[in-house]
């Protein structure tokens, strides 16, 4: 039989929020530090927690974002806590995890398919490569795709790979231009005021120790490899799996300097009851070999609308109506959702 779809942990579909001001300041010098006056109108956002969310402890050492826009470029910061501040991997797409890192991870129309991920450590050694389906629907992901024209930087405060140095954090800037962020985005363009893209961050942490001067990972002793790797994130997903992007927050587009941010749309939340919808049908298809159009059987509750379901023997399309009644939602069973 099929494997199914993991369902998240998720008791309420709260994703975090961000409001992105649009910076009329050039950004003279890339060095990786965000105390200057360029960063000084974006906020910071809330600080990282465990990629479970509540279920697990929060983080040990604090992580944050910034973000603006202007007509150019996408910019982002980030600010990492540590004190063992160390990095190995030198050559661009390597698998940079390996190394303790700062993600990105970016979806423009927020169908969950066709989105970014971006990966970089303390050695400004970046991957980045596009996902044309999650992980859990088999892909692929595209790893010779480039963020053509991408600038990042890294500042050091500490010393890099030298452990008796006071190391207090690293902080990074990357700069994505949207002629390559808008390929995947609604009508191939960059967002406009008060539009939003789906968006998350993630900090891989693994376990370190000195032996002969040099950081290396602890090992289990049990397994002879080293421990898993911790994994904060801006945005909780309730599951150890960046790849579902309906869990991704909601950074939203102003020109207004002093704006608030915006409430999620209750599409999004007809849009989530139809992701439910997908994990149910998912499971059912793993014991059954079929798809179901019986709401009940796929115990999916609490629906702002019920949806309508057709089936086939390998497919199915679940709708809803739209949050004003002028169209519907649909969700496939490869969990992209659209709607006309």
């Amino acid at each position: 039989m099929t494997s199914a779809v993991r369902e998240p942990n998720i008791s309420k579909y709260a994703p975090k929020r961000y409001l992105c001001r649009r910076t009329n300041l050039a950004l003279t010098s890339l060095d990786g530090r965000l105390d200057k006056p360029f960063w000084d109108i974006a906020e910071w956002s809330d600080n990282f927690v465990d990629i479970e969310g509540d279920a697990k402890p929060s983080p040990a050492k604090r992580t944050r974002v910034k973000m603006l826009w202007d007509n150019n470029y996408l910019y982002f910061g980030a600010e990492l806590e540590e004190d063992e501040i160390w990095a190995t991997l030198t050559e661009r797409e390597s698998v940079i995890f390996q190394d303790n890192d700062f993600e990105i991870f970016i979806d423009p129309d927020g169908d969950t398919h066709n989105y970014y991920e971006f990966e970089m450590n303390a050695l400004n050694t970046i991957w980045d490569l596009l996902l044309v389906k999650p992980y859990r629907e088999g892909g692929p992901c595209v790893n010779g795709w480039d963020i053509h024209g991408i600038r990042s930087a890294v500042h050091i405060d500490g010393r890099l790979n030298e452990p008796s140095a006071d190391n207090r954090s690293w902080s990074v800037e990357v700069l994505m231009p949207w002629n390559a962020l808008k390929e995947c985005a609604l009508e191939a363009r960059p967002p406009l005021p008060g539009e939003f893209w789906r968006v998350n961050f993630s900090r891989v942490q693994w376990q370190v120790e000195v032996k002969d001067g040099k950081y290396v990972k602890k090992q289990d002793p049990q397994t002879g490899r080293p421990y898993p790797e911790d994994n904060w994130v801006w945005s909780p997903m309730g599951i150890v799996n960046m790849h579902y992007p309906e869990l991704w927050g909601y950074v939203f587009f102003t020109n207004d300097p002093s704006g608030g941010i915006p409430q999620i749309p209750e599409d999004e939340q007809r849009k989530w009851d139809l992701r439910r919808l997908y994990y149910r049908q998912s499971q059912y298809y793993a014991e059954h070999g079929r798809y179901s159009n019986d709401i009940a059987a796929l115990q999916v509750k609490d629906c702002i609308a019920k949806p309508e379901i057709e089936t086939t023997s390998r497919t199915f399309l679940a709708s809803v109506p739209s949050s004003d009644g002028r169209t519907r939602i649909y969700i496939q069973e490869d969990g992209k959702v659209w709607s006309p």
